[in-house]
């Protein structure tokens, strides 16, 4: 078994650890950090797993610190408390799972529920503009043969604002750019709770994959459909069988008619 405390005594139950958690600092007792034998922390301070020091002597754990407060709380009162304005959900819900504190992780999706159950009345609203481009790339004929090309690209805009911040969060879960090969949620765009800007281009003939890359081009995939959105008729399509499925519905009042076929405007509202 690893020595989790060497050449000092092991500190009683009760007496101050002091933690280094992502470089924040929190003082606590052994007691508390040992509350949940079958977590993670439970078993890096009863001895069953190493524990790391900084340059001070202070456990040393590589997480968020800002979000460990609520954590901590959690040891030691076993009772959630956030704060009503809290915006952190998803980052605590996975410093949880990774503290593996199961107790905590059960009491975070009860939250969730609750809040998503409070949540009532919404609107939905997205302004979509579109543009064609030019783009200009090389194309290899032979090993030693380059040629210069150019083609038009379709570039789009989706400016997104809704008042339910878990609808966007939603969205983020359905909705996926592709960049250097790889795909990522579109919640690490957003500019704010409750507004998201989208941009993105549609596939180019002839444009080799690099250059996707390279240009810094981001196209836009749906999932678990995994279908490319080439055109705003299917980003449209897509984006109202999310947002029918949670509820909302099309105001009939706004915008008109005209600018909704022509898909500039989409205005949603939800009332529960």
């Amino acid at each position: 078994m690893p020595e989790l405390f060497p050449d000092t005594q092991p500190p009683a139950m009760s007496d101050p650890i002091t933690l280094n958690v992502g470089g924040k600092l929190y003082t606590t007792s052994l007691a508390t950090l040992t509350s949940f034998p079958d977590s993670m922390l439970g078993a890096m301070f009863s001895g069953k797993m190493p524990t790391k020091r900084d340059s001070q002597g202070n456990c040393f754990i590589d997480r968020d610190g800002k979000v460990f407060r609520y954590i901590l709380n959690f040891l030691r009162t076993s009772h959630l408390d956030l704060p009503e304005d809290f915006q952190e959900m998803g980052l605590l819900r996975r410093e949880a799972d990774f503290y593996q504190v199961q107790p905590l992780i059960e009491a975070l999706q009860e939250k969730e529920i609750e809040l998503s159950k409070a949540e009532k009345n919404a609107m939905l609203n997205i302004t979509l503009k579109q543009r064609v481009q030019t783009v200009h790339f090389t194309v290899r004929e032979a090993p030693q043969i380059y040629s210069l090309s150019s083609s038009s690209m379709e570039v789009f805009n989706a400016n997104i604002f809704s008042t339910s911040c878990l609808f966007l969060k939603l969205l983020g879960s359905k909705l996926f750019y592709c960049s250097n090969g790889n795909l990522s949620s579109i919640t690490s765009h957003l500019q704010d709770p409750n507004h998201l800007t989208l941009d993105w281009v549609a596939n180019v003939e002839g444009l080799p994959e690099e250059e996707y890359t390279k240009q810094n081009l981001k196209r836009l995939w749906v999932v678990p459909a995994n279908k490319q959105i080439n055109s705003f008729q299917v980003f449209v399509e897509e984006v109202l069988k999310i947002a029918l499925s949670d509820g909302f519905c099309i105001d009939s009042s706004h915008p008109h008619a005209l600018d909704f076929m022509n898909n500039k405007i989409i205005r949603l509202i939800r009332y529960r």
